[in-house]
């Protein structure tokens, strides 16, 4: 398989605060790669390393094969980078399908209106939304707003996906509808980077799991592995939830 993010040495200093310390890893196309820790694990500085929303104080990222590290998140969004995040922020009188439609025109500068509408079209397809199209955002339940952010990234044609605690809020039953969102996602060809908090939820999604602490990669590997792995339970599980 060929690699499609690759981050290398990465650093993030906030002042005298090492966020993020020396961290590279590598994501293969089709994946969902999950990258777990406790809070203040620095998870959510790699996300915005790579999507380009923070400059790295040191390091280098590459998206399929091509050095962004100083690219602005719109033009890695239009290298093929999408992200849905954790707090949803949808245009709120405007339709589902409008909003998804903006998702469409930012990803491919100048994209015909009709070949918009047709990608938006098939983002809400995927996603489950597509009878919901007309209703407007404000009206919509918690588990219809994450669809709908996972629909505007899906709109801009990534060939990478981030997403930010995506379950945050949901009940179990929404979780494992989302769940099912995701690997439909996956299986549109889309690789899928991924935080979570939620310990069963990374059990059924992720290909492989990288797991942070401070700042630095504690360790990387299959879900089993990482669960099993002394430094993991300390740091993360704690030694209950290991038993």
């Amino acid at each position: 398989m060929s690699v499609v993010i690759r981050a290398t040495a990465l650093a993030k200093h906030f002042g005298g605060l090492a966020a993020v310390d020396d961290v590279s890893f590598e994501v293969e196309a089709g994946e969902i790669f999950a990258i777990i820790g406790p809070n203040g694990a620095g998870k959510t500085t790699i996300l915005n390393l790579v999507s380009g929303l923070l400059t790295p104080t040191a390091g280098r990222v590459e998206l399929l094969g091509r050095d962004v590290t100083a690219a602005s998140p719109a033009q890695r969004c239009h290298a093929g980078l999408g992200r849905a995040f954790q707090v949803v922020q949808p245009f709120p009188e405007m339709t589902l399908r409008e909003n998804v439609l903006v998702g469409a025109l930012f990803g491919t500068p100048g994209l015909s209106r009709a070949d918009a509408e047709h990608r938006a079209d098939e983002a809400l397809e995927v996603t489950g939304l597509t009878a919901l199209s007309a209703v407007d955002a404000e009206d919509l339940t918690l588990m219809q707003e994450k669809r709908l952010e996972i629909a505007r990234a899906l709109a801009t044609k990534p060939s990478v996906l981030l997403l930010d605690e995506v379950m945050a809020g949901l009940r179990p039953a929404e979780a494992r509808d989302a769940i099912g969102l995701v690997k439909a996602v996956r299986d549109q060809g889309v690789t899928i980077v991924f935080i979570e908090h939620v310990m069963p939820v990374v059990r059924d999604l992720a290909d492989r799991v990288l797991v942070m602490d401070h700042g630095k990669v504690l360790t990387e590997g299959r879900y089993a592995e990482v669960t099993q792995d002394a430094r993991v339970i300390e740091a993360y599980l704690g030694k209950e939830d290991a038993a």
